[in-house]
Protein backbone atom coordinates (compact mmCIF):
# COMPACT_ATOMS: atom_id res chain seq x y z
CA UNK A 1 0.00 0.00 0.00
CA UNK A 2 1.31 3.46 -0.89
CA UNK A 3 2.03 6.09 1.74
CA UNK A 4 -0.16 8.68 0.06
CA UNK A 5 -3.54 9.09 -1.57
CA UNK A 6 -4.50 11.40 -4.40
CA UNK A 7 -7.94 12.87 -3.79
CA UNK A 8 -9.55 14.56 -6.74
CA UNK A 9 -12.47 16.90 -6.71
CA UNK A 10 -15.56 15.97 -8.66
CA UNK A 11 -14.08 16.32 -12.16
CA UNK A 12 -17.41 16.60 -13.99
CA UNK A 13 -18.71 19.18 -11.52
CA UNK A 14 -15.56 21.32 -11.83
CA UNK A 15 -15.68 21.25 -15.63
CA UNK A 16 -19.41 22.07 -15.62
CA UNK A 17 -18.79 24.92 -13.17
CA UNK A 18 -16.03 26.37 -15.35
CA UNK A 19 -18.30 26.21 -18.39
CA UNK A 20 -21.11 27.82 -16.42
CA UNK A 21 -18.75 30.58 -15.34
CA UNK A 22 -17.55 31.13 -18.92
CA UNK A 23 -21.14 31.33 -20.18
CA UNK A 24 -22.09 33.71 -17.38
CA UNK A 25 -19.17 36.01 -18.14
CA UNK A 26 -19.94 35.92 -21.87
CA UNK A 27 -23.60 36.80 -21.18
CA UNK A 28 -22.77 39.55 -18.66
CA UNK A 29 -20.10 41.83 -20.13
CA UNK A 30 -20.45 44.31 -17.25
CA UNK A 31 -19.06 41.73 -14.82
CA UNK A 32 -15.33 42.35 -14.45
CA UNK A 33 -12.88 39.51 -14.89
CA UNK A 34 -9.46 39.17 -13.25
CA UNK A 35 -6.46 40.10 -15.36
CA UNK A 36 -4.65 36.88 -14.41
CA UNK A 37 -7.16 34.27 -13.25
CA UNK A 38 -5.85 31.00 -11.88
CA UNK A 39 -6.97 27.61 -10.72
CA UNK A 40 -4.83 26.03 -8.00
CA UNK A 41 -4.28 22.45 -6.97
CA UNK A 42 -2.62 22.11 -3.56
CA UNK A 43 -0.52 19.00 -2.96
CA UNK A 44 -0.11 17.68 0.57
CA UNK A 45 2.00 14.88 1.93
CA UNK A 46 3.70 13.70 5.10
CA UNK A 47 7.18 14.80 4.01
CA UNK A 48 9.07 16.46 1.16
CA UNK A 49 9.76 13.19 -0.68
CA UNK A 50 6.08 12.23 -0.63
CA UNK A 51 4.99 15.71 -1.75
CA UNK A 52 7.48 15.60 -4.60
CA UNK A 53 6.26 12.18 -5.72
CA UNK A 54 2.62 13.33 -5.70
CA UNK A 55 3.46 16.64 -7.39
CA UNK A 56 5.33 14.77 -10.15
CA UNK A 57 2.31 12.51 -10.69
CA UNK A 58 -0.17 15.37 -10.97
CA UNK A 59 2.04 17.62 -13.13
CA UNK A 60 3.10 14.93 -15.63
CA UNK A 61 -0.17 15.12 -17.62
CA UNK A 62 0.25 18.90 -17.86
CA UNK A 63 3.48 18.42 -19.81
CA UNK A 64 5.38 20.96 -17.73
CA UNK A 65 8.39 20.56 -15.45
CA UNK A 66 8.08 20.47 -11.69
CA UNK A 67 10.27 23.11 -10.08
CA UNK A 68 11.97 22.41 -6.75
CA UNK A 69 11.98 25.69 -4.82
CA UNK A 70 13.88 24.13 -1.91
CA UNK A 71 12.90 23.47 1.70
CA UNK A 72 10.13 21.04 0.65
CA UNK A 73 8.37 23.44 -1.76
CA UNK A 74 7.50 22.39 -5.33
CA UNK A 75 5.57 24.18 -8.05
CA UNK A 76 4.47 23.88 -11.66
CA UNK A 77 2.01 25.68 -13.87
CA UNK A 78 0.53 25.67 -17.33
CA UNK A 79 -1.11 28.65 -18.96
CA UNK A 80 -4.27 28.51 -21.05
CA UNK A 81 -4.37 31.99 -22.54
CA UNK A 82 -4.45 34.30 -19.51
CA UNK A 83 -5.72 31.51 -17.23
CA UNK A 84 -3.11 29.64 -15.20
CA UNK A 85 -3.50 26.09 -13.85
CA UNK A 86 -1.11 26.03 -10.91
CA UNK A 87 0.14 23.10 -8.82
CA UNK A 88 1.92 23.80 -5.56
CA UNK A 89 3.27 21.62 -2.78
CA UNK A 90 4.38 23.07 0.54
CA UNK A 91 5.42 21.75 3.93
CA UNK A 92 2.91 21.74 6.74
CA UNK A 93 3.41 24.26 9.53
CA UNK A 94 4.44 21.38 11.82
CA UNK A 95 7.22 20.20 9.52
CA UNK A 96 10.78 21.30 10.35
Amino acid sequence: MSDYAIKNGDRDAVIAGLRELADFLADNPRVMVPRYPSLALIVTGADAATRRKIAELVTAPLGVPLEDLGHGYYTAHRDFGPVRYHVTAAPTKDEP
